[in-house]
């Protein structure tokens, strides 16, 4: 199979400004320079150029602005490029995506949006793959566990690099690792993405259960119910003999998902479970918490596996059918073992 990371002088673009984004930025630029980087704000270009930094997002990674080629062209950014890392919010992807003329062969496709395509269902590998005609033999996904923020503090922190072949999987290691980035190869593409969707959901449901004040307890239980859940659809939608669930592309992006601070999701969902609205939620959050879109997707998609999935349900219920948390997580909570 020939190799795409073979080739020489191979120029890398990241596409997208948030705090994934930035934090990506940043993790290649470590071993690739300069990095092509679509920003769609001309004044935030400006911003990052002057003084070095992005001033919305993880504002204390400082860069070399003589180490970026900037543009709010999403086309201009796509040519001159190889390998090209997405890294919008699966809510904003086809957006800025459906501006894209530029053909896409010969480029290497990386997705590190852990989200949803809503109008379709579909996951960004999918969508290239059906929709732009790239081969899956030129996609890849980045999958956590990790946070942003932590990457930004160069706190150790494990990446899964998820292609069909695992040589290329390995050469897709080399562009993210250093000395506080740990790396591990996979083939596991519908995988990866999917459990990246069902750990954003379950993530919302954790908030919401903080925010009604469910203990650690109860926490836990929920979240092994979460995980079963997780496996079942997995093995469900997408067979995989190879799959290791409780490995850190599943597992571990569950717990870091539901647990950490840093969690955008669990932040949602605890302002849900507090007694906020939806709409107010997401107004506040001034971020995509994924896991909105997700539920739905979910939801959706479950109604041709008609999988036991109460947890899953749950957070759609209180999310898009507006049912009152408190009695939702109540009547979920008698049914979890």
């Amino acid at each position: 199979m020939n190799n795409f990371f073979k080739k020489e002088n191979l120029r890398y673009a990241v596409i997208g400004s948030g705090s994934w984004a930035t934090a990506l930025v940043k993790l290649v630029l470590n071993n690739h320079k300069p990095v092509r980087w679509f920003v769609r704000d001309n004044e935030l270009i400006d911003h990052i150029q002057k003084r070095g930094h992005n001033p919305y997002y993880l504002p204390t990674v400082d860069f070399e602005p003589s180490e970026l080629i900037m543009s709010s062209d999403i086309n201009e950014v796509v040519s001159g490029a190889d390998v090209l890392i997405f890294c919008i919010p699966s809510a904003y992807f086809m957006n800025e995506v459906d501006k894209l003329t530029v053909a896409l062969d010969g480029k290497f496709v990386i997705s590190a949006i852990k989200g949803i395509l809503a109008d379709d269902n579909l996951t960004i590998a999918e969508y290239f793959k059906m929709k732009r005609s790239v081969p899956f033999d030129r996609i890849g996904v980045v999958s956590g566990p990790s946070h942003a923020e932590e990457i930004a503090m160069e706190r150790l922190t494990y990446l899964t690099l998820t292609s069909k072949h695992i040589d290329v999987a390995r050469a897709m290691c080399d562009i993210f690792s250093c000395n506080y980035v740990k790396t591990v190869p996979g083939t596991d593409i519908y995988g990866v993405e999917y459990a990246a969707v069902l750990k954003n959901v379950y993530a919302v449901a954790a908030g919401i259960c903080h925010g009604l004040s469910y203990g650690d307890n109860f926490m836990s239980v929920l979240i092994t119910n979460c995980f079963n859940e997780m496996r079942e659809f997995l093995h469900a939608s997408h067979p995989d003999k190879s799959r290791i669930t409780s490995t850190s592309a599943y597992l571990g992006d569950l717990l870091v998902t539901c647990y950490s601070q840093y969690s955008r999701n669990r932040t949602f969902g605890n302002m849900i479970g507090r007694g906020i609205t939806v709409q107010s939620a997401q107004i506040e959050m001034n971020m995509v918490a994924e896991g909105y879109y997700g539920a739905k997707a979910i939801y959706e998609l479950n109604q041709k596996f008609k999988l036991n999935m109460p947890i899953a349900e749950a957070v759609y219920k209180i999310l898009h059918e507006h049912k009152y948390p408190a009695y939702v997580i109540k009547q979920l909570a008698d049914t979890l073992q």
